[in-house]
This record gives structure tokens, C-alpha cells and sequence, in this order.
């Protein structure tokens, strides 16, 4: 039900779903019915995987009473990391980078700080963090799971000498 729920302009897993076009896109966006819809969505894929949007302006997230429950089903089944990818792609199409930018986040600290969720460590670097429409976000992002990475030598998301150097 993903792919009903956070439609994208690209061929998904269920292939029998149509890809938006931009045009129906930009409808979307003007009905305020439709919108509020997406984030009622949102909100029910964030409690689903054990996480609380706390904040509709910001999008800032914290973890569910029932987390560590829904992080082993995050951890345990890879599919999941497919869904909150195409989540986080739909969240960009819709106009929310910012919720994309609290997302990445929030898994990249799961992932490399409080290493709760190992395996979906792979996904957040590889995929959820390129889904970050907003390039100084996204460098933000990169600097931050640098930061955190062990061992960081071993890091391959971003030239280590720019990383150095990033403020």
C-alpha cells in the first residue's frame, strides 16, 4: 500500500501502479484536503516503523513508547528500507524536504550514534540520504554521517579532504 500511499513520478515495486505525472503533482499540492491527507499518511508509516512526528511546521521526530518493538521489525525485515525510501523520495516530490531532512536524520542516528537499527545502516547511506533534494542539506547530512561513521576511514559517501574542511 506504499505506492498508493506516497505516489512518485517513477516506476516502483508495484508495477501495476501508474506513475504521477507532474501535472497531477502540482494538483496535489494545491489541495490543502490532499495535503493533510499525505501527512496523516506520514504519520501513520512513521508510528508503523516506531517514530513520532512531533512537529507538522518543523518535522522534527522522536522515537515511539513502543520503538524498540517496531525497530526489530525494522531491523529484522529489508523490505522496509524500500518503503521509507520511496517515502522519503514522495516527501520531496510533495514539497516537504524538510520532513525528508528530519527523516535522514533521524535514521542516520539510529544507525551510526545510537546503532539501534544496524541493519538499515547500508540503506540510510546508500539510499536515504540521496533522496535529499536540497544540496546543502544533503551536504550537511554526508558531514554529519561522516562524523559519526566507525571506522571513518573506511567512509565512501563523500571526498574525505572536503569533509575535513566542511563547516
Amino acid at each position: 500500500f506504499p505506492s498508493r500511499l506516497f505516489p512518485l513520478r517513477e516506476h516502483g515495486m508495484n508495477w501495476r501502479a501508474r506513475p504521477l505525472t507532474w501535472q497531477e503533482i502540482q494538483a496535489f499540492k494545491r489541495s490543502k484536503e490532499v495535503m493533510q491527507r499525505f501527512v496523516r499518511a506520514y504519520q501513520l508509516m512513521l508510528r508503523f516503523y516506531g517514530i513520532i512526528l512531533i512537529n507538522e511546521e518543523t518535522g522534527e521526530l522522536k522515537r515511539a513508547e513502543n520503538w524498540a518493538e517496531r525497530f526489530q521489525n525494522l531491523n529484522r525485515y529489508s523490505h522496509n528500507n524500500l518503503r521509507i525510501t520511496r517515502i522519503l523520495k514522495c516527501l520531496g516530490e510533495m514539497g516537504y524536504e524538510h520532513y525528508q531532512v528530519h527523516l535522514v536524520k533521524f535514521f542516520l542516528t539510529e544507525t551510526l550514534v545510537k546503532e539501534t537499527l544496524p541493519n538499515v545502516r547500508k540503506s540510510a547511506l546508500d539510499y536515504f540520504l540521496f533522496t535529499i533534494r536540497n544540496k546543502q542539506k544533503r551536504r550537511e547530512l554526508v558531514h554529519y554521517a561522516w562524523q559519526h561513521f566507525k571506522p571513518r576511514g573506511s567512509f565512501v559517501w563523500g571526498p574525505h579532504d572536503k569533509l575535513l574542511k566542511y563547516k
